[in-house]
């Protein structure tokens, strides 16, 4: 499947800002499942792009501008092809073993509550670590609310879990807790969810994925219920939210920020034939 994506990330200061700096992760990488055909990425301010690489290999964008500021622009066009394979995560960059996404983070911390109801989840499934993976997404799609509002970018698996409420974001911390507290190796990952309802959409998407010794990553999303496949372009991985954000930055003075976020994501033709 082809997806054309169209993301435009606006920022308005009641105050003209002194200064800004951020850091984008806003570009996706190849691997079999997903062909980048044409990407960009641009800010509407007088300053450079510098593209680099972070430690686990996510493409990134940092910029820093000097005021006064009274808003800011972030622009990403891009097309990709994208193949199902079950979920599976193929020829994708690796800079570490999955030993390490096996460490906890604050944000991803299993508590007790979190242990016991990985514990009984697996015993459901009598130690098949893959068919216990399922039984999580599915349980967690089941029994959560997903509710816009209820949580924030610092709500961890421990609060998001004791709530049973939360978006995308809690529920994948919620499902790499649970999967680290069977010791599964599991990470964040951001990106975009093509949507059957609409084209347009005011975020991201999230999900998780981890690993099954016998098969390698598969990618899971606990907001749906499923694995992942050709509806997803796949961004940025870490241990938690925070380690992939999208944006992350700071700013000098320009109190009363608002941000709003427009994103297009459709199966189209190429940019070329448009």
């Amino acid at each position: 499947m082809r997806l054309k994506l169209h993301h435009e990330t606006r920022y308005i200061y009641d105050e003209p800002a002194r200064g800004a700096i951020q850091i984008l992760r806003l570009t996706p990488r190849n691997y079999a499942g997903q062909f980048i055909r044409a990407w960009r990425v641009e800010i509407d301010a007088d300053c450079r792009l510098y593209r680099d690489e972070d430690a686990y290999g996510n493409i990134i964008h940092t910029f820093s501008i000097d005021g006064p500021l009274a808003g800011l622009r972030i622009l990403v066009d891009g097309e990709v092809d994208v193949t199902a394979d079950a979920g599976m995560v193929k020829g994708s960059l690796e800079r570490f073993p999955p030993g390490y996404w096996a460490s906890e983070t604050a944000l991803t911390r299993p508590d007790p509550a979190i242990r016991d109801f990985a514990s009984d989840l697996a015993g459901q499934e009598g130690g098949d670590t893959l068919a216990f993976l399922h039984r999580l997404v599915e349980t967690i799609f089941k029994e959560f609310t997903f509710e816009t509002g209820a949580t924030d970018a610092g709500t961890s698996a421990e609060q998001a879990f004791a709530s049973k409420k939360g978006v995308c974001q809690d529920f994948a911390h919620v499902f790499i807790a649970a999967a680290r507290a069977r010791d599964i190796p599991a990470r964040y990952v951001s990106g975009y969810y093509l949507r059957s309802d609409t084209t347009e959409q005011e975020a991201g998407h999230a999900w998780a994925e981890a690993y099954v010794p016998a098969l390698g990553w598969i990618g899971f999303d606990p907001a749906h219920g499923l694995c992942t496949d050709s509806r997803y372009i796949r961004i940025a991985v870490g241990r938690d939210y925070l380690e992939a954000a999208p944006i992350r930055g700071a700013r000098l003075g320009g109190a009363g920020e608002a941000m709003d976020v427009a994103i297009s994501l459709h199966a189209g033709k190429s940019l070329m034939d448009q």
